[in-house]
């Protein structure tokens, strides 16, 4: 595994080999619906340390996602957001934004006269929109299957 880091910034290349461990054990994982409940790591000859759950959820996550061959990058995210920064969040302008805003689809609150949005809000938005995307594709595959439109 090699990392290139730039001030709080890290990059790391994933090798073939890394990427096919992390499907053997996604693949475990999902033999074990529930997911995992912790993850204990080995240091050392003796010692051992449990994950927090968060942690371990998080690891879990990563392991998937490298595991379906995905880029992954890790930051944090502030708590609240400028309407630019949750523009870009979501990937739409920012006058689509404050439409959104204007129509109370996305929950925003004024600080003096600018407009800031909770992370925690942009993201369970991104979350409705991606869910809301799925069920359309799905109900579009139901009525090709429906029609006989499929190859």
């Amino acid at each position: 595994m090699a990392a290139l880091q730039r001030g709080a910034r890290a990059t790391v290349a994933v090798s073939p080999r890394e990427a096919e461990q992390a499907r053997a054990v996604r693949d475990f994982l999902g033999e074990h619906q529930s997911g995992p409940t912790a993850i204990t790591v080995g240091v050392g000859a003796q010692e051992t340390l449990a994950m927090p759950r968060e942690l371990a959820e998080l690891v879990v996550k990563l392991v998937d996602l490298v595991g379906r061959g995905c880029t992954v990058t890790i930051g944090s995210i502030p708590a609240e957001v400028t309407t630019t920064v949750a523009a870009s969040m979501l990937d739409i302008s920012r006058p689509s934004l404050m439409k959104l805003v204007r129509e109370q689809l996305i929950p925003s609150h004024k600080v003096g006269s600018h407009t800031r949005l909770y992370s925690k809000d942009v993201l369970a938005y991104r979350r409705a929109q991606l869910e809301r995307q799925r069920k359309a594709f799905r109900e579009l595959r139901a009525l090709e299957e429906e029609w006989g439109a499929l190859d």
